[in-house]
């Protein structure tokens, strides 16, 4: 018998805990797999931004690879070429290349 679809007796209360147990649930699991994971990923490109230093070979949110050449509080001056040099907002600039083999054809 399925007990989870049974009506209470008359004249008795249904406990409130069990009611709302599984919208408690949901929302847990929510945070731990959603939203915590995701403040996670801010904060650490949020302190990837702040230690952006000269020389750092970076990649944009558009796909532009380049080392910084200057920083400013809201931008980035970012050397593509020999001669060519970007203004990017500090908050386009996503990953550290530093690490990443070049591939080679």
């Amino acid at each position: 018998m399925n007990y989870l679809l049974m009506q209470p007796q008359p004249g008795t209360e249904a406990n409130p805990l069990t009611t709302f147990l599984p919208l408690i649930l949901i929302i847990v699991v929510f945070y731990f797999f959603m939203i915590r994971p995701q403040m996670k990923r801010q904060k650490d490109l949020r302190k990837f931004r702040e230690s952006l230093a000269k020389g750092d070979k970076v990649v944009t949110t558009g796909g532009i690879y380049g080392k910084v050449a200057e920083i400013k509080d809201n931008y980035v001056l970012l050397q593509v070429d020999d001669n060519v040099k970007l203004r990017i907002d500090k908050s386009a600039v996503v990953k550290d290349m530093s690490d990443v083999t070049p591939q080679r054809k």
